[in-house]
């Protein structure tokens, strides 16, 4: 239960500053508000139910079960605030400040959040796992490494929100309103997409950025020891000089989960692929992440007379891999560059394209 002096502290501060006058001399007493009722109604009950509490001071507070729905909380400190179980359905949280908080299970629906705090401390992050926060406005709140895991965000309006590193296993984030109040209404089903989405929408040189990117990268793979590097560098210039964008990883080191990843987001930009197949360290785990599954031209190289490694043969199946062009040197090399491996490379792409048109036409065609 609730400590009956800081109930009253509280009580009073509705129709004054009592409380925070209170918080200020006794920095070190965490306020005890557990099933806090302070407001009485007609039944002759109290509680928080819709409570002018603008600014309060509610730091490190045992808020648990406590009613607050409806209550004015505007740029209050409920910073580390324990509130598990409590109601702030339809509750006025905008600018508050609500780092490290706690509010596992809480019923935030349809409350203002514009603005507020939500980010993580040093040592805890402000946990909504498995509240509601269906129909919020969370316009502009800051929301980096805060922990929704199994909440609803159905609903929310999410215009402006900083989402870096949230957590979301199990969210629900259906409906989710990208745009500002008084625009038409946008909606995505992922938060952490919402940002980007509405960048594209709205800012012309993101969208030439990504047109850039899909027009023009090249994705380069080999062997980045001393000799081999020096190939792939050359290559990432003269391909620059030829008004491409070299993208050059260094993914010689162990797979990973993560590295696949990469290697398959970076091969979903480029136009097509160089993949150097001389002295192969990390080349058959990239182009076994890439080729099987992902219709992108690659142009294979290899110096000398050897063979390619023997699992290579397996990709011949698939038209976008095309035929290893040999060199001799890294000069014959950026030589026969235009002829031997962009101009393949190139109208693999076109053909590629003509395809999917090809398909998409079959596809559409009235029946």
């Amino acid at each position: 239960m609730a400590n009956d002096e800081h109930v009253a502290l509280l009580k009073r501060s509705v129709f004054g500053d009592s409380w925070n006058e209170w918080r200020k001399n006794n920095p070190d007493i965490r306020p005890d508000l557990v099933d806090a009722r302070l407001l009485e109604d007609d039944l002759g009950m109290v509680d928080l139910h819709g409570a002018d509490l603008r600014g309060a001071s509610l730091k490190a507070a045992y808020l648990n079960s406590a009613d607050l729905s409806f209550a004015d909380l505007g740029q209050a400190s409920l910073a580390d605030a324990s509130l598990f179980g409590a109601s702030l359905r339809g509750a006025n949280l905008s600018k508050a400040d609500l780092t490290g908080a706690n509010l596992l299970g809480v019923d935030v629906s349809g409350a203002c959040l514009r603005g507020a705090c939500l980010q993580y401390t040093d040592i805890s992050r402000a946990n909504f796992s498995g509240a509601d926060l269906s129909g919020a406005n969370l316009r502009i709140a800051n929301a980096v490494e805060t922990n929704f895991a199994e909440a609803n965000l159905t609903g929310c309006r999410v215009y402006g929100i900083s989402a870096w590193g949230m957590k979301l296993d199990g969210a629900r984030q259906q409906s989710l309103v990208i745009t500002a109040e008084g625009e038409p209404e946008i909606t995505v089903d992922n938060v952490e997409v919402a940002q980007f989405v509405y960048l594209l929408l709205h800012n012309q040189k993101i969208r030439q950025a990504i047109d850039t990117i899909t027009s023009k990268a090249v994705l380069i793979l080999g062997r980045f020891t001393r000799q081999r590097k020096a190939v792939l560098d050359a290559l990432r210039e003269e391909l620059r000089r030829r008004d491409y964008l070299p993208i050059l990883f260094d993914f010689d080191v162990p797979a990973t989960r993560d590295i696949t990843e990469t290697i398959s987001l970076l091969a979903r930009m480029a136009r097509f692929i160089v993949a150097d197949l001389t002295d192969p360290s990390s080349i058959p785990k990239e182009l076994e992440a890439i080729v099987p599954h992902l219709a992108v031209p690659v142009q294979p190289l290899l110096e000398g007379a050897s063979r390619p490694y023997a699992m290579f043969k397996d990709y011949w199946k698939y038209d976008w891999v095309l035929p290893v062009h040999r060199y001799e040197g890294l000069d014959p090399l950026l030589i026969m560059l235009s002829e031997k491996v962009i101009a393949p490379a190139e109208a693999k792409v076109k053909a590629l394209e003509e395809r999917r048109r090809v398909i998409e036409a079959e596809l559409t065609r009235p029946q």
